[in-house]
């Protein structure tokens, strides 16, 4: 029996000064590196494409979730069982992924997730804060169960079963959405805590907008509070 085939995952927007040493810290543990340019106007695509990474272009921004949706599709087209997704912007470092895969030998039918070590001298956004706890409570009551960092986009997916969740979300939101029908439907989910780099907020670059994608997460997650989908 062969094991798990993993991939690494990289849905990016404009970060072609962090581009190609994610990619090439991705290399170094697995052997193949999926890009996903969601319509970057810089040169991310090109830069990746040298670092040593399958391209996949998309011609206008769609969304983070829109991004893995079609990775995940392009992989398991390629014969990958799973998609270790990773940020192209430098946060997600790639010595913490070992753990995680270690993980997904252990328990291949499962999601693993990267559970992000926050130490007390971090300085953390405080919008950016309160939206990651408050998306977690709202994750956790409509799974029916709690997870300890529900926006942590460290992650490795099971294709075929991620896939067959049936996630709708294009944006930030989908990545809590597949948790919430993970629980919902009985897929297992494992943790495992990793370090991250956090620049100050002041020199933080990221496309999560605090109050558009908790309003998505919101609109994502009340149809399952209400009962209207399962």
């Amino acid at each position: 029996m062969t094991g798990p085939r993993v991939a690494a995952l990289i849905p990016c927007l404009d970060v072609e000064e962090t581009i190609v040493e994610v990619v090439r810290g991705a290399l170094e543990r697995v052997d193949h590196v999926l890009v996903v340019d969601d319509g970057s106007r810089d040169r991310t695509a090109a830069l990746a494409a040298s670092a040593g990474a399958d391209v996949l272009r998309q011609g206008r921004n769609r969304g983070k979730g829109a991004a893995l949706r079609a990775g995940l599709q392009r992989l398991r087209a390629g014969g990958h069982t799973h998609a270790f997704s990773v940020d192209g912007d430098g946060q997600h470092l790639a010595a913490e992924m070992p753990a995680l895969l270690e993980e997904v030998r252990r328990s291949p039918e499962a999601l693993v997730l990267g559970v992000r070590r926050r130490s007390p001298d971090q300085e953390v956004a405080g919008l950016r804060r309160f939206g990651n706890g408050f998306a977690d409570w709202w994750v956790a009551f409509a799974a029916g169960r709690p997870f300890p960092d529900t926006q942590s986009g460290f992650r490795v997916y099971p294709i075929d079963a991620t896939l067959a969740l049936g996630a709708r979300g294009d944006h930030y939101e989908f990545e809590s959405e597949i948790l919430i029908l993970a629980g919902r439907r009985g897929m297992p989910v494992r943790s495992r805590e990793i370090r991250v780099y956090y620049p100050a907020p002041a020199d933080l670059v990221s496309h999560y907008r605090p109050w558009i994608d908790t309003i998505r997460i919101i609109r994502m997650v009340v149809p399952f509070v209400g009962g209207w989908r399962r």
